[in-house]
């Protein structure tokens, strides 16, 4: 279906025969979501042997009575876990509760109001306080800004990661930057993996930023791999020991998506300075994390390899539902310009980009015909997508079936509105 070389009564051929289908689909009553990222329930199940699996042996290996107060840092055994996720030694992570939003959000809220190295180091000591956000990006990332009031500054992502040329102007030029958002390997929701010369400019960052700069590295899809043999993504951690400049980098991760999503093990890792900055505030927030749920992770991943066979069992049910989407995007529309997208090879996302203007009506005719997106938007800052155009689809939670259902109107949807912008033009 190539629009540009169509005549009107082409076009309008066209047009008549999609409205007919998409009236028939709309009478179906259809009911299916592809709005967040979440497990599916087969994933879930993978780790039903949490449950019980402490069998009244409540004691760490390393003799902590996990029942009990304390240990603001984690277990050490969930710390060793942790550095499985984050690629950096278990003494500068510290293993929290179920979720590595919260530990984000209690990070930047500490870096804001109390620093990170000192009172003196708050981010609300100046006048402006601003992030750079790669887009397309990441909502959550966007709300926890919005919700301290942190100005948001948008740089554009391309096939290696952020355009750094556009980072390390920003960050020489423009003070008021505290830090930046990272989503390095199949960021969400493009898939990209950062390449090596981009972790090695951002972790050359803390040279030339100010000297309470933070990364946030979220690296949420670390080990969500969907080929035999992924691509690596550089050791950040490294590269920042190398440049000197291991104060600038704050690493996250959870698994949140590896085990239970609503009680799983969040991760921080950061410079010996960075953690100390906010344990001061931790032991304010909290006596100690989990520690009988960390207990329950440690012995589920116990053996060896066993992290590693447990996400090609997860691979082996999301990637059915990846190579569906995939499939229907390159049918529909690998031989016209009505849509571009990524294939990535990992994650939990795949972006697909309407001609500019059509992202919102596109999510709305989906909607209107049974099937949810992600808000037109939701993924730039303050839910504006200059170009309309990113739209963000999250195939996991469906059966295969029901994602084919999906991407068959959402091709219908994409066709439709590509249509009637070009009649209206």
């Amino acid at each position: 279906m190539n629009l540009t070389n169509a005549d009107s009564g082409q076009l309008q051929q066209w047009q008549s025969e999609l409205t007919s289908r998409y009236q028939d689909i709309k009478a179906k009553g259809l009911n299916l979501d592809l709005t967040r990222g979440k497990p599916s329930s087969e994933q879930l199940q993978l780790s039903d042997a949490l449950d019980g699996i402490l069998g009244s042996e409540y004691t760490s290996p390393s003799g902590v009575d996990v029942r009990n107060y304390g240990g603001l840092d984690g277990l050490l055994e969930a710390r060793k876990l942790g550095s499985q996720f984050l690629d950096m030694p278990a003494e500068n992570i510290i293993a929290g509760g179920n979720s590595s939003l919260t530990l984000m959000h209690q990070t930047m809220a500490i870096a804001h109001q109390f620093g990170l190295n000192g009172s003196d180091s708050a981010w609300n000591k100046s006048a402006d306080v601003s992030f750079i956000c790669p887009v397309p990006g990441y909502d959550r990332h966007y709300g926890v800004c919005q919700h301290l009031g942190i100005k948001m500054i948008t740089v554009p992502m391309d096939a290696n990661g952020p355009d750094m040329d556009a980072v390390e102007s920003l960050v020489a030029q423009d003070k008021s930057i505290r830090g930046m958002w990272c989503v390095p390997k199949y960021s969400n929701p493009t898939g990209v993996i950062y390449s090596d010369d981009v972790v090695k400019r951002i972790a050359q960052l803390g040279k030339t930023a100010h000297p309470d700069f933070r990364v946030f590295w979220d690296n949420a899809y670390a080990i969500h791999d969907l080929v035999e043999q992924p691509k690596t993504l550089a050791n950040i951690y490294e590269a920042c020991v190398a440049a000197g400049t291991e104060d600038s980098v704050l690493q996250f991760a959870s698994t949140s998506k590896v085990t239970f999503a609503g009680s799983g093990v969040a991760f921080v890792g950061a410079s010996a300075n960075n953690l100390k900055g906010i344990k001061q505030s931790l032991g304010f927030i909290t006596i100690g994390p989990d520690k009988v749920n960390q207990l329950r992770h440690v012995k589920f991943f116990a053996e060896p390899e066993s992290l590693t066979k447990h996400m090609q069992k997860h691979a082996g049910i999301i990637k059915p539902r990846f190579e569906c989407v995939l499939k229907q995007l390159d049918k529909a529309f690998g031989d016209n310009d009505l849509g571009s997208w990524e294939s990535p090879e990992g994650g939990y996302f795949i972006s697909f980009d309407t001609r500019p203007g059509l992202a919102k009506e596109v999510v709305r005719l989906a909607g209107e015909a049974g099937v949810k997106l992600t808000p037109a938007g939701a993924t730039f800052p303050y839910g504006n997508d200059p170009e309309d155009c990113n739209i963000r689809i999250a195939p996991t939670v469906p059966t295969v079936e029901q994602v084919e259902q999906a991407m068959d109107v959402f091709v219908v949807c994409v066709q439709l509105a590509s249509i009637n912008q070009q009649l209206s033009a």
